[in-house]
């Protein structure tokens, strides 16, 4: 599976529509393909956010309609900079069998 972490910095004064944009952007998102993101916010430094994407199984799709989304949303002009995206692997069917194993055990 893949997880994606995208972050990148907001101004104050831009903050509370950009977050509003934003829950609004992973709504539609979460519509047309089934990921629910999450949208996080660093402590101590409130313009760092962070949006997290995990299990997506297919990524070319979802990094396809991630970008439509944010050219839909026009995201850009309420953040300070460019987006930077990381997308991260896991053996998640290897973590489930130890949960498993663990409750059994």
């Amino acid at each position: 599976m893949n997880h994606y972490y995208i972050y990148y910095r907001v101004g104050d004064k831009n903050a509370h529509e950009a977050e509003a944009l934003v829950r609004s952007m992973q709504a539609r998102l979460a519509c047309r393909i089934g990921i629910a993101g999450r949208l996080l916010k660093k402590r101590g430094e409130p313009g760092l956010w962070m949006e997290i994407y995990e299990n997506v199984a297919d990524a070319e799709r979802f990094e396809r309609l991630l970008a439509q989304a944010v050219d839909e949303f026009d995201l850009a002009m309420l953040i300070d900079g460019a987006r930077k995206l990381e997308c991260f692997t896991g053996d998640d069917a290897g973590r489930l069998r130890l949960l498993a194993d663990s409750a059994t055990g």
